[in-house]
């Protein structure tokens, strides 16, 4: 079967690798298929030239896959319709976080043939065979699809436990010089980035997290440190992006993989994402040594009765000694915060804010956005049980319009409230960021003219 891939736009200047169609991508192929990469993404394709595309080529299946955004939902529809109005059109499924939770609704707007839900690489090898062998899909666990005008969901498919044994991803399928333009926290212009996943899934629970696989599954480091040498010697690759959800899900797993990279002399740069209750010196001081450069970490609040609210399993006081022994590592923190949790006031972001005038290293551009109780997340089905969201089709179509604006409130502050204060928030962070910018370049006009510096290299931004 001759199965097309589309890699969507989301109107980034550049894009982010798309690592899960890339690992299906290579077991189509390993399985025998061929698979064909639309990439809408780098060339801002219109859907227009999509449906030209299918009506010139013919392909027996069409998949996408998406997350829960706002961006990517009516993303999706746009997609959805350029598929359906080809003269050629394939079977047509869709994936990922966002039609996942929801596939009646998602049939309902798409008109899609089926839906891949959770971990991919077997349910949609599976399907494809089915329909290549006209075998009822009811045969497919990991899938849900029409039958008679009623949403079928079959079994979910059963995780892969070693994925050791998932091939790497294809990456000569896709365009590597332009996804290696990604720029993170300490790369140099000179450098070449890309993304790598060490494992799939997270341990912890937040009541704002959409995540339907449960556990997590870890990597063994010969495999990573494998994939890490075929993307420096083949793509000359010298920053990994770490995309897991956490890297650091205990100290033994951190230090033991640390250790492994120090061992092999791999010389890169890194990052990941961190939990500032595992970020100790000892933990620290090893990432450093193995490349690591910048930490993201999970806060959300800086108040504990909320942290407990949100089932973060973390502290302030956890918060804060992660947050300074990071630092005193001279390893970056990225800081996220959102606001509007349930029980949340003025006053639980104020101390958000403070934290993050205290601690910022300016790394990072910073801002404090709502919470979104995304389907599939506890947030989502309590809103839903409290009638502040009536069904996916409310979330999606009325309440969810932008990730910048306010999905549901959940705090006992007027929505005009509630505005104000993550307003003033944000000015407060913003002015922040650029009076550290303005400093920075009025110093470097001062050293290159009062100090004739010959380093300087223009009045520039990357």
């Amino acid at each position: 079967m001759k199965i097309l891939l589309v890699v969507y736009d989301n109107d980034s200047y550049i894009h982010w690798f798309p690592i899960g169609l890339a690992y299906i991508a290579s077991v189509i192929r390993k399985a025998g298929h061929e698979a064909v990469i639309y990439s809408q993404d780098v060339y801002h394709y219109s859907e227009e030239h999509l449906t030209k595309y299918l009506d010139e080529n013919k392909f027996d299946a069409v998949g996408v896959s998406v997350i829960g955004g706002y961006y990517q939902y009516r993303k999706l529809l746009k997609i959805s319709k350029a598929v359906n109005d080809s003269k050629n059109r394939p079977f047509y499924i869709i994936g990922g976080h966002g039609p996942a939770p929801e596939p009646e609704f998602f049939f309902k707007k798409t008109g899609a043939d089926a839906i891949v839900i959770g971990e991919g690489e077997i349910s949609t090898i599976n399907l494809l065979n089915a329909i290549e062998s006209k075998k009822d899909l009811s045969s497919v666990n990991g899938i849900a699809y029409m039958k008679n005008g009623k949403c079928v969901v079959n079994p979910r498919q059963e995780l892969i436990k070693d994925i050791d044994s998932i091939p790497f991803p294809a990456w000569d399928m896709f365009h590597m010089d332009y996804y290696s333009l990604l720029r993170m926290p300490h790369i140099k212009n000179s450098e070449r980035c890309f993304p790598v996943l060490s494992s799939r899934g997270c341990p912890f629970k937040c009541n704002f997290c959409y995540r339907m696989d449960k556990g997590i599954r870890i990597r063994s480091n010969e495999s990573l440190i494998e994939e890490i040498k075929i993307l420096k010697q083949k793509y000359n690759i010298s920053y990994i992006a770490f995309g897991d959800e956490l890297l650091m899900v205990n100290p033994q797993r951190t230090i033991g993989l640390c250790e492994a990279f120090i061992k092999e002399n791999l010389n890169i740069k890194w990052d990941c994402n961190g939990r500032l209750n595992f970020a100790t010196p000892e933990v620290l001081k090893i990432m450093k040594k193995a490349g690591c450069v910048f930490i993201n970490y999970g806060i959300e609040c800086f108040d504990d009765e909320i942290l407990n609210v949100m089932n973060k399993n973390l502290t302030c006081e956890q918060i804060v000694k992660g947050v300074e022994a990071t630092l005193a590592e001279e390893i970056s923190p990225g800081y996220n915060i959102i606001f509007g949790n349930i029980g949340e006031t003025a006053e639980t972001l104020r101390k958000g804010v403070d934290f993050l005038l205290k601690y910022d290293d300016h790394s990072q551009f910073r801002t404090i956005r709502p919470v979104t109780p995304y389907p599939g997340s506890p947030l989502y089905y309590h809103a839903i049980e409290k009638g502040l969201i009536k069904d996916a089709e409310d979330f999606y179509e009325n309440k969810h319009t932008n990730s910048d604006l306010m999905s549901v409130n959940f705090t006992k502050l007027s929505d005009d409230e509630y505005y104000k204060a993550l307003h003033d928030a944000n000015v407060t962070l913003i002015n922040n960021y650029f009076d550290h910018q303005k400093r920075n370049y009025l110093d470097s006009c001062r050293r290159l003219y009062m100090e004739r510096n010959s380093d300087f290299r223009g009045f520039r931004q990357s």
